[in-house]
């Protein structure tokens, strides 16, 4: 499935994006404009499969805006810890106050990722809109459309609860786009059984087997549905779902879902579709438009000159707290208690031309899966240099992104430089995985499924450890130590923390960690007391500015970011915005 349709779209600025229509023509002076669809050509099978394609397309956000996608690198991997924005302090400046916790309405990252969830609302919802005048569909064919649209809704919805908490519910029926947050009395309102509702609409209507990669199935419905309980704490219902999903679920290509033998199959695009493969990006390379590449994480390579393609960015920078994470101890288990006492060897001071001695402690091997760092193989492009890669070491640290960097063999064929020199790939990015299923449905088991539930949650989390166990980096010097529990988890509290961090370990930069954070109530006491005291003094700064100082997590406030200031202004009705900011800002 391609990943953008030509269709034009006028975004309202507070809510979302609606189709151009032009309607009847009077007479033949009265022509359409170009690239603006009329009505005829949008209301039959050839236009609303159209639309739909582009409404997949929001995924990865609106043209020109490296914020916007699902993949949430800024928005829930730096946010939580697991990177810094990395590059030098003068780029992307925008993004510096959300790295360190002190960005405010009028910032323009928050403005674009505003903008790209209701985008994504408002294709979806013109979907529905024009679906009811189609005429030359089944039934059948009109119901999966619908379902489709309608999980896309709730994805939308649902990701803007992640980021922004209080926003209103926008449907195909409303026509005043001034929808108030808040009900008469003054409290935000809760959308959460609508965005349900689009959800179990999905699970209950789409097949198991779709007719393209990439499109939504039942399954993968009802993974985002589970996934909605656990964001609300509704652990009962998530536990039935995940129950169902595990033992039944399967790919939209109907492959049983399981894990992959290897960890880093899922981001190699020669096997990215596979077993693993809940809902993605889709991507594409040398289709003739360079936007239907992984544009999300253009910023997201190692900023070189030769080495991985094209020179840019230097974005996206993993942290050492995240890195120290992967230790492991004697038995080859985590150390959640311990991991950031000691480090393990960063080179920030040294010249890659300097000896080095990379770190000889255990580590789990996805750690090398995920980040770049010194010594050890990068893909297929060789040993990473070092400061060779970085473009400020002093503002990102020494480690490079990884995961959903293209290998150099791809290079011509599904990945390659692109426009002013920014890389362009055909790897998808995965939004949701089996082990990310796998997970979830240990916290729900944890926490409603008595002593049987803590036992059946080692396994599924040893299911995961199994599998990072055989996933070894070919060429690589380090020493791999990871081995899964064997000892009962001694009451709740202990698997929650096993299930917590073994959830940083596997879908680490993989822009869930914040929203986990958040949703278990513990970011305040995470990011102050465990993530920035001790990183903030590791980085000497550029030009005088250091990325995380001040940096302090404001709870009750810095949970979720603010509303846009031009989205309240935009919904001024009757003298009173509709829209009521966040608390705190």
């Amino acid at each position: 499935m391609k990943n953008k349709i030509v269709i034009t779209f006028l975004l309202i600025l507070a809510f979302g994006a609606t189709v151009v229509i032009y309607s009847c023509k009077k007479s033949f002076l009265d022509v359409a404009p170009q690239g603006v669809y009329s009505e005829d050509q949008l209301t039959n099978k050839k236009g609303i499969n159209g639309m739909l394609i582009s409404t997949y397309a929001s995924l990865d956000g609106i043209d020109n805006n490296w914020y916007q996608g699902g993949s949430n690198w800024l928005w829930g991997s730096v946010m939580g810890g697991d990177a810094l924005k990395g590059s030098e302090a003068s780029d992307q400046a925008d993004a510096n106050p959300v790295m360190n916790y002190t960005v405010q309405a009028g910032n323009p990252t928050v403005s674009g990722k505003w903008n790209g969830i209701w985008d994504g609302v408002g294709q979806a919802n013109q979907v529905l809109k024009s679906l009811p005048n189609v005429k030359d569909m089944t039934a059948a064919e009109i119901k999966q459309v619908e379902a489709e649209a309608r999980f896309l809704r709730g994805y939308h919805h649902f990701e803007g609860k992640k980021v922004f908490n209080n926003i209103p519910y926008i449907d195909e029926k409303i026509t005043d786009f001034k929808v108030p947050n808040t009900d008469g009395a003054g409290a935000y309102i809760n959308i959460w059984p609508q965005i349900e509702a689009d959800l179990k609409f999905a699970y209950d209507n789409l097949d198991e087997t779709k007719p393209n990669r990439g499109r939504v199935n039942k399954w993968a419905a009802g993974a985002y549905l589970a996934k909605a309980y656990m964001f609300q704490k509704k652990f009962t219902e998530a536990k039935a779902l995940y129950d169902v999903i595990i033992a039944s679920g399967k790919t939209a290509e109907g492959t049983a879902y399981n894990l992959t033998p290897n960890y880093h199959t899922t981001f190699k695009v020669t096997s990215e579709h596979n077993s693993e493969s809940i809902f993605s990006i889709e991507s594409t390379y040398g289709d003739g438009s360079t936007r239907n590449g992984n544009y999300d994480q253009t910023l997201a390579f190692p900023h070189s000159s030769t080495t991985p393609g094209a020179g840019c960015c230097g974005f996206f920078q993993p942290s050492q707290n995240f890195v120290n994470s992967f230790k492991t101890d004697g038995a080859g288990l985590p150390m959640p208690a311990t991991y950031n006492n000691s480090d393990v060897t960063r080179d920030a001071d040294l010249l890659s031309s300097d000896p080095f001695t990379p770190y000889s402690g255990n580590l789990d091997p996805r750690l090398d899966w995920s980040v770049g760092r010194r010594g050890i193989p990068y893909l297929d492009w060789g040993l990473h240099p070092g400061r060779d890669w970085i473009r400020k070491v002093g503002f990102g640290g020494p480690y490079s992104p990884k995961k959903n960097v293209f290998y150099k063999s791809d290079v011509g064929t599904t990945a390659g430089a692109a426009g002013w020199g920014w890389n362009n790939t055909a790897l998808n990015v995965s939004l949701m995985r089996f082990s990310d299923v796998l997970l979830m449905a240990a916290e729900a088991e944890i926490e409603v499924g008595g002593a049987a539930g803590l036992a059946k949650a080692q396994t599924y989390i040893n299911r995961v450890r199994a599998r990072a166990a055989t996933s070894l980096i070919p060429g690589s010097t380090a020493t791999y130590v990871v081995n899964q529990y064997t000892v009962p988890f001694a009451d709740q509290a202990a698997a929650r923390t096993a299930v917590r961090f073994e959830r940083k370990l596997e879908l680490g930069m993989e822009g869930h960690r914040f929203f986990d954070l958040v949703r278990w109530g513990i970011a305040d006491v995470v990011i102050n007391t465990e993530y920035l005291p001790k990183e903030a003094p590791l980085y000497s700064g550029d030009n005088g500015q250091k990325p995380l100082t001040p940096a302090v997590f404001t709870k009750n406030k810095n949970e979720y970011l603010p509303i846009p200031d031009f989205a309240i202004s935009q919904s001024i009705k009757d003298g009173q915005p509709t829209l009521k900011q966040n608390p705190g800002y």
